[in-house]
């Protein structure tokens, strides 16, 4: 998914570095997807990169019904927008530890998905 997982992360150290990776990521992707699924819960994510709004995160949540109760709860759709700055700082804050991480697991995180192997 992502070219190399060390080139976001020295990118990081610099502002413009670290918006040129985005642009050049997102220029060459249309858009970052992922999800998380379980027997109860489901989510998904897909993050976008708007000239003017930045990056847009738009995460759907709902729950996975079992049984035969003929009525899905509606899903809950949020939308968050966050300047590509916004982004690294909360990527700095978060002080991500794992040197294996790829920015699609840090999009994750951000986003608040859990994660997947922690079942």
């Amino acid at each position: 998914m992502m070219t190399n997982t060390t080139d976001w992360k020295a990118a990081l150290n610099s502002k413009e570095d670290f918006k040129n990776f985005i642009t050049d990521y997102f220029a060459k992707h249309e858009e970052l997807t992922g999800n998380y699924e379980n027997t109860s819960y489901y989510e998904y994510y897909t993050v976008r990169l708007d000239s003017k709004a930045g990056l847009i995160i738009t995460l759907t949540t709902g729950i996975n019904t079992t049984g035969n109760l003929g009525v899905s709860p509606v899903p809950f759709k949020d939308v968050e927008r966050l300047s590509v700055e916004q982004f690294r700082q909360l990527i700095l804050n978060k002080k991500f530890a794992d040197m294996h991480t790829s920015l699609a697991d840090v999009f994750k995180t951000v986003a608040g998905v859990p994660d997947a192997m922690k079942e």
